[in-house]
C-alpha cells in the first residue's frame, strides 16, 4: 500500500531528487512564448503611394563633390549565381557558393526639376521650385488622372513664359543664398520598359549630396533635360537600400496575417482564430490583439542590399551573362524570358537576395545612410556563373544554341 509523505519528508525526498538531476530552469514567459507578429508595423494597411519613398536622404558632407543619392527602377524576375567566397579565416572561404539575385531593370531617368529646402524649428520647408524648359508626355501625364479626357495645359504657360525670355538665373540665386537642401526632380522614362504597358511616369526628387548650395544647383541644373544613368549614381559591391511596397494579399486572417497558433480540431465555429481577445474590463479590445484585416500592399524599406552586377546598353561586354569562368555569350535575359515581365533590354543591376514586392513593380533604390565597413560589405565579388536557364520549368539549357545542338532538327 502506497503511503502519503508527509510535507517535511516531501522535500528532503525533492532535495535529494534535485542533487542528482539538472531540472532546466524557465525564463520569463516573455521569451517562453512570446508574442506572434511585430507591432512596429501597425497599421498594416494599404499603402497610399504605388512607390516606395525616401524618408531618410544620407547625411550630406560637403567635402565631397556633388551626386545624386538615389534612383528608380522596376522588378524583373529572380535568378541564381555561382561565386567564390572571400573571406579569409572563414570556413567557407575559396569555396563555390549558390546564391540567389534579383534583377532590376534601370532604363536612364530624366531631370526635370530642382526644388531648394530651408531649415525651420519644424523641419525642412520647400522654399523654391524650377523646372525645367520642356517636360516630356510620359511626366505631363503623372500630374492628370484622366489624360485622354483632359485638356492637356499641364506646363503651357511656363513653357511660353521662358520661351519668350524668362530667365531661370533669378531662381536659381534664391535657391543658392538660402537654401540648405537642394533635390533633384527626375522622371523615369516608361516608354522604354514595354514590359510595363505604361504611360505614365514615376517622378521622385533626389538629394543632392556634396559640395555647398551653389554646387549644388549648379550639378543639378546642368542635368536639366539630361538622362542621368544608373553607374553615375551606385557602382559594383555596394550597399545600397531597397524602398518600395510587398506584394499585396488582401483581407486575409489571424492565422496568415499575424501567425498566431491554431486552435484545436474541436473548436467551435471555427479554429483559424483568436480564442480570447481580452477581458471584461477595460471593455475594449487591446490594438496589441491579432485581428483580421488588409495583409500586404505595405511600405518597406530593406537596408544593406549588395550589388553584384551593374549592367550598361553602352557596355556589349558586361551587358551580357558571360563571365570570366562561363564565356558562353549570352543575353543576361532567361530562356522564355523573366517569368510575368519579359525581356531586359535597358541598363540593369543585379542584387544580392529578394524584393518586396511582385514583377514591374517600382523600386526605389537609396544609398546606405551609414557607411558599411563589415567583412560582406568591403568583399569583391567575382561571378563564376550567372543562370539564363527558363523560368518557366525545370530549365536545362542557357541558351538556344546549346538546346538546338541537343535536340536536333524537330518537325517543326
Amino acid at each position: 500500500i502506497r503511503t502519503r509523505k508527509s510535507p517535511r519528508s516531501f522535500f528532503v525526498w525533492w532535495r535529494r531528487i534535485s542533487q542528482h538531476h539538472q531540472f532546466p530552469k524557465m525564463s520569463h514567459r516573455k521569451f517562453e512564448h512570446p508574442r506572434h507578429g511585430s507591432l512596429g508595423f501597425l497599421p498594416k494597411k494599404r499603402c497610399v503611394r504605388g512607390k516606395g519613398k525616401v524618408k531618410t536622404f544620407p547625411t550630406d558632407d560637403a567635402s565631397k563633390p556633388p551626386h545624386l543619392t538615389a534612383f528608380m527602377g522596376y522588378k524583373a524576375g529572380m535568378t541564381h549565381i555561382l561565386r567564390d567566397v572571400d573571406k579569409p579565416g572563414s570556413k567557407a572561404h575559396k569555396k563555390e557558393t549558390c546564391e540567389c539575385v534579383t534583377m532590376i531593370e534601370t532604363p536612364p531617368m530624366v531631370a526635370v526639376g530642382l526644388v531648394g529646402y530651408v531649415r525651420t524649428p519644424f523641419g525642412l520647408r520647400t522654399l523654391k521650385t524650377v523646372w525645367a524648359a520642356h517636360l516630356n508626355e510620359e511626366v505631363k501625364r503623372r500630374f492628370y488622372k484622366n489624360w485622354y479626357k483632359s485638356k492637356k495645359k499641364a506646363f503651357v504657360k511656363y513653357e511660353k513664359s521662358v520661351a519668350e525670355g524668362k530667365s531661370l538665373e533669378k531662381e536659381l540665386e534664391v535657391i543658392k543664398k538660402h537654401c540648405c537642401a537642394v533635390r533633384l526632380i527626375c522622371h523615369t522614362q516608361v516608354r522604354k520598359v514595354k514590359n510595363l504597358k505604361m504611360k505614365k511616369a514615376h517622378l521622385m526628387e533626389i538629394q543632392i549630396n556634396g559640395g555647398d548650395a551653389a554646387a549644388k544647383c549648379d550639378f543639378g541644373y546642368g542635368l536639366f533635360e539630361k538622362q542621368v544613368h544608373v553607374d553615375s549614381v551606385f557602382c559594383k559591391d555596394e550597399m545600397i537600400d531597397l524602398i518600395g511596397i510587398t506584394k499585396g494579399h488582401g483581407f486575409e486572417g489571424v492565422v496568415t496575417r499575424w501567425g498566431v497558433t491554431r486552435l484545436p480540431r474541436k473548436t467551435h465555429r471555427g479554429l483559424r482564430k483568436v480564442a480570447c481577445i481580452g477581458s471584461w474590463h477595460p471593455a475594449r479590445v487591446p490594438y496589441t490583439v491579432a485581428r483580421t484585416g488588409q495583409n500586404g500592399y505595405h511600405h518597406r524599406t530593406e537596408v544593406n542590399k549588395k550589388i553584384y552586377k551593374v549592367g550598361l546598353t553602352k557596355d556589349p561586354e558586361s551587358y551580357g551573362a558571360a563571365t570570366e569562368f562561363d564565356a558562353t555569350t549570352k543575353d543576361i535575359t532567361p530562356m522564355g524570358g523573366f517569368a510575368h515581365y519579359g525581356v531586359i533590354k535597358n541598363d540593369y543591376l543585379m542584387v544580392k537576395g529578394g524584393v518586396m514586392g511582385p514583377k514591374k513593380r517600382c523600386i526605389t533604390l537609396r544609398r546606405s545612410l551609414i557607411p558599411q565597413t563589415n567583412r560582406n560589405a568591403v568583399e569583391e565579388i567575382k561571378l563564376k556563373f550567372i543562370d539564363t536557364s527558363s523560368k518557366f520549368g525545370h530549365g536545362r539549357f542557357q541558351t538556344y544554341d546549346e538546346k538546338l545542338k541537343f535536340y536536333g532538327k524537330t518537325a517543326n
